[in-house]
């Protein structure tokens, strides 16, 4: 077995996706995003939303079309978006599908169940939303979904994860 310092299926700096790279270097807070209940419940890491302040507050999200998370927000129209902490970065890779999870992603943490999904409980910060259907349209790659915040709960943050070109980072 051999270590090296690259990535092994990383393509070479020039062959790699201009845009790609750009995206990397916005970067984004971490959150998990959660929807359905029992055996029925998913959840996916997602940098890719924005909170929208008014009345109703709005949250935008995109989410891979393949993904399970995607077809259970259209089925229960609700989902569960909690902002993760440094102490999560190793569920965050769980449910990104980058680490292993025997029996589930749910075997990790301890979570309640609201309206709106699970919830992770050691996240003091999430909101419980309200998937509007006609809000779905597809926007590159992805499913653009918009929601209202019916829930909100903000806590301390000591140690928030944040993800940029391919790491996860904290301030």
């Amino acid at each position: 077995m051999t270590i090296h310092s690259s990535h092994p299926f990383e393509a070479d700096e020039g062959d790699r996706d201009p845009i790609r790279r750009f995206r990397g270097r916005v970067g984004g807070a971490v959150s998990l995003w959660t929807a359905g209940e029992g055996i029925e419940r998913t959840g996916l890491t997602v940098t890719s939303f924005l909170v929208v302040a008014g009345d109703p507050a709005r949250v935008v999200v995109l989410l891979h079309p393949d993904t399970d998370l995607l077809e259970r927000i259209e089925e229960t129209a609700t989902a569960v978006a909690a902002l993760l902490s440094w102490r999560h970065r190793e569920l965050a890779e769980v449910f990104a599908g980058r680490f292993p999870a025997p029996g589930g992603p749910f075997r990790h943490g301890e979570w309640e169940q609201t309206e709106w999904g699970p919830r992770l409980a050691s996240a003091p910060s999430w909101l419980g939303v309200r998937v509007d259907a006609r809000s779905r349209r597809d926007v590159g790659w992805s499913v653009l979904l918009e929601a209202d915040v019916e829930h909100v709960e903000v806590g301390e943050e000591p140690e928030p994860l944040f993800h940029r070109r391919g790491r996860y980072v904290t301030l």
